[in-house]
Order: structure tokens, then C-alpha cells, then sequence
């Protein structure tokens, strides 16, 4: 199921910074960056699930980061 996620956020992420390098619209950054901290997410429990749990705290800390300034992003907008 994890896996399925890292795909499914991954390719939003992609698809949302590759639009932005198109168009030269960069609006929908926050997007970009709440999807990759999902991705991080992601990473960080299947870390802890391979009982590698700094790698692990470390991936929570930036998926906390980048939904931090997704939600900033969001509200600046």
C-alpha cells in the first residue's frame, strides 16, 4: 500500500512542477510541495518499518517542514 502512495505522490508532485516549468505559472507550488511531503511521509514509515529510525525521524521532520510551508504558501497566496 505504501508503495502505491510513494507512486501516486510522486507522479502528482512531477506533474505539478513539470505544468509549472511550462508555463512559467508557478501558483500552484504549495501543491507541489504538500505532495512531496506526503511523499516523505511516505518514506519515513517504511523507514520505521525497516527499523531504521533516525533515517526515519528525520523523513517525519521534513515532511512536517514541507507541510509547514505548503500550508504557508497556501495562506501567503
Amino acid at each position: 500500500m505504501l508503495k502505491i502512495l510513494q507512486i501516486v505522490f510522486s507522479i502528482i508532485a512531477f506533474s505539478l512542477s513539470a505544468y509549472g516549468l511550462i508555463t512559467r505559472d508557478f501558483q500552484l507550488n504549495f501543491l507541489m510541495i504538500f505532495f512531496l511531503g506526503l511523499f516523505m511521509l511516505t518514506l519515513g514509515i517504511k523507514e520505521f518499518q525497516r527499523e531504521r529510525k533516525a533515517y526515519g525521524w528525520f523523513l517525519i521532520g521534513v515532511f512536517l517542514f514541507s507541510i509547514f510551508v505548503s500550508i504557508q504558501g497556501f495562506v501567503l497566496l
